[in-house]
């Protein structure tokens, strides 16, 4: 699915006759995804020059590529900035990531928190990039053999 197509596959939602947020079909995920340090070597903002030669971590290529080609949605959500968007799109398209888009300019520092009045799921990155597997607590992690 093109970026463009992303709108077509939302399903209107209605409460007390009012429209709320159209929400993804069952079954399609909404993934937004980290650059450094998660796809790829962790390259700080402060160090521009060295994002186009970033080594990147196949697992990553290859688990990214295949939802993609399922039909999720790829986004890219960055502490990079603007400023950094070229280059990365380039650094992106030479090691053949598919995605829909890239949010750049996210708050640096981790312990991240996310308040949304959709449902939310978050994985650590520990490694090791995979599909994902459900675990006791009935959420999803990457398959990254640290199963506490």
């Amino acid at each position: 699915m093109k970026a463009e197509d992303i709108d077509k596959t939302l399903q209107p939602v209605t409460e007390n006759g009012q429209h709320l947020s159209p929400i993804l079909p069952e079954g399609v995920k909404n993934y937004l995804i980290d650059i450094d340090g998660t796809i790829c070597d962790d390259i700080p903002n402060e160090e521009p020059e060295r994002m186009l030669t970033a080594e990147v971590y196949p697992d990553a290529l290859i688990t990214l590529n295949k939802w993609y080609d399922e039909g999720h949605i790829i986004f890219f959500f960055t502490s990079r900035t603007e400023a950094h968007r070229e280059y990365t799109e380039r650094w992106l398209k030479q090691h053949g990531f598919k995605y829909h888009g890239m949010v750049m300019g996210k708050p640096r520092g981790g312990n991240y928190h996310w308040i949304d009045n959709h449902l939310v799921k978050a994985t650590r990155y520990r490694g090791k990039f995979t599909d994902l597997v459900d675990k006791e607590v009935t959420i999803q992690v990457f398959d990254d053999e640290h199963h506490e």
